[in-house]
């Protein structure tokens, strides 16, 4: 015959059982992007994760969702993940943020490219405000500087403009390339892309119009393309500039931007000290500290071009 003693005890076990299974359920989180992201870039997402503890698959649930190339379909994902009731959603690219951003205000959102000027919600990275922190990639403020390096190395070219007039950052993003092209007087010959099938017709232009560089603009479309970029560019033997090394070490000729492994890793750590308890206005917006900037020679020499030795002097790094 059962004791009251354990009576209680078998009663105290049974309440606590739901508790324990409770906590035992794996977290969710929500992950938007533009287009699908690259296996490198979810692995060092999945490093910042796995810092404090949660993995994928054991105690940790992703719910993806990516607009395959349309950005007119982000706010319905931004808000399918709403419903899903998930308890972070980390955004990537400005467009994936401010859909996240109209969908919800009080699920926290970790972003990149969570810049003041595209994301007026981030007055100051020390403070921000609302729901939303993340990092600051300032990719797109390095327009002028990545068209300032194509100048100096192919003097007196028309560089041709890659731009996708489909983002909310277009107009910015062109007006940004104008005037830089106006202060070193070069000629810039626009053509956009919105679509992979826009692609071949657009350096097709470019030949056509004797352009002498390209550069694409920094959004995550034209980003997500690079591995298509240094297959076009090595096709039709024009000097291109890029935004991230992983294009260069692919054959591409220069980059210059921040390590995109470190924005995906301290993502993935935000994402994480929320879970834990942190509040996003705890969690102040990173900016990168260094911009690599880093040369192909081998690209150079296939392209007939001479790499001025003040590039090759600021360079992180030259591959040979």
């Amino acid at each position: 015959m059962t004791n009251r003693r354990d009576f209680v005890l078998l009663l105290g076990g049974a309440l606590a059982a739901p508790r324990i299974l409770r906590a035992q359920q794996p977290r969710r989180i929500g992950f938007l992007r533009h287009a699908r992201s690259d296996a490198t870039q979810l692995a060092d997402f999945r490093a910042g994760l796995e810092e404090t503890g949660y993995v994928e698959g054991r105690n940790l649930v992703i719910e993806y969702r990516y607009a395959e190339g349309d950005y007119a379909r982000l706010p319905e994902l931004a808000a399918d993940l709403v419903r899903q009731s998930v308890e972070v959603i980390v955004a990537t690219g400005t467009g994936a943020v401010r859909a996240a951003m109209r969908a919800t205000s009080t699920i926290p959102i970790v972003g990149t490219a969570v810049d003041p000027p595209t994301v007026p919600v981030v007055k100051q990275f020390n403070r921000p405000e609302g729901n939303v922190t993340g990092v600051a990639i300032i990719t797109g403020e390095l327009t002028p500087k990545r068209l300032q390096i194509l100048a100096e190395m192919v003097p007196g070219a028309v560089i041709g403009v890659l731009i996708n007039p489909t983002t909310t950052t277009y107009d910015l993003s062109r007006e940004q390339i104008e005037k830089a092209g106006q202060a070193l007087q070069v000629k810039l010959a626009f053509v956009t892309v919105s679509a992979d099938a826009d692609f071949d017709l657009a350096f097709a232009s470019f030949a056509g119009q004797r352009v002498g560089a390209i550069l694409p603009e920094a959004e995550p479309f034209l980003g997500n393309s690079w591995r298509r970029l240094v297959l076009l560019a090595e096709r039709y033997k024009i000097p291109m500039i890029q935004e991230w090394r992983e294009a260069v070490e692919a054959g591409g000729l220069v980059s210059y931007a921040p390590s995109l492994r470190w924005v995906y890793r301290q993502t993935g750590s935000y994402a994480a000290q929320i879970l834990n308890g942190a509040k996003p206005a705890d969690l102040p917006v990173i900016a990168p500290t260094r911009i690599e900037l880093v040369v192909n020679l081998k690209t150079a020499e296939a392209l007939g071009l001479t790499i001025p030795p003040s590039i090759l002097a600021r360079a992180d790094e030259v591959i040979e």
